[in-house]
């Protein structure tokens, strides 16, 4: 029975509740205290991070946080030339993004995500936007969360790898498309309610135990 991977990952869970609980916590705080511009980094920072890694999201935005808002294209391509595996494309999407949100929504992200009240019409809002350059179903759950939205499912290589290995998922292949992201996500959602551990902690928890931290 202790050998069971289930109950392997309940202890693991205690033994690191309280650091995901304050991880959680901090990303409710960017959107409750945060400002629009602070929203937009943690959407850039997905940008960044789809098909890369999180790393390179994090060392991305730590090299364009003071020309996010209002640098040029150019500007942003110089400073991500060296730091990104996709210097070009990646400050086009950018770009493109934050062009789209100043000319149809001022700009007012808070505003705006909160008009959309429904869990299901917000993701789709950034997955399925074609304004919202860059990121898909995966991506865009990964925004949400970082801003403190819950229940969705981040289905990286991490967690698609360790579904499988607990035979949740025939095989850790990315999801090709919106339904069998959606398909994989319940079935992820349903390990969680298993668990009697919350998607979100789950989410966290798993991303750690492949990788050894606890981030974002």
């Amino acid at each position: 029975m202790n050998n069971n991977p289930l109950n392997k990952l309940r202890h693991s869970y205690i033994e690191k509740r309280t650091v995901i609980r304050k991880r959680l916590a901090e990303f409710r705080e960017i959107y409750k205290s945060g400002s629009n511009e602070n929203i937009f980094e943690e959407l850039v920072f997905c940008i960044c991070t789809a098909g890369a890694s999180a790393k390179m999201g994090f060392k991305s935005v730590e090299a364009t946080r003071d020309v996010l808002v209002d640098g040029s294209l150019k500007k942003l391509k110089r400073r991500l030339t060296g730091v990104h595996r996709f210097p070009n494309k990646r400050p086009e999407y950018i770009v493109h993004t934050r062009e789209y949100l100043k000319s149809e929504y001022g700009f007012k992200l808070k505003d705006l995500i909160e008009s959309l009240r429904d869990p299901i019409e917000r993701r789709e809002f950034f997955a399925a936007n074609k304004n919202i350059k860059g990121i898909g179903y995966k991506e865009s759950s990964h925004f949400l969360r970082n801003i403190g939205f819950s229940g969705y499912g981040i289905l990286d290589k991490h967690i698609l790898s360790t579904l499988h290995e607990y035979r949740v998922i025939n095989n850790p292949k990315p999801p090709a498309n919106r339904d069998d992201y959606l398909s994989i996500e319940r079935s992820f959602i349903g390990l969680s309610e298993d668990l009697g551990i919350h998607v979100d902690e789950l989410d966290l928890l798993l991303w750690s135990e492949k990788t050894g931290k606890i981030l974002k």
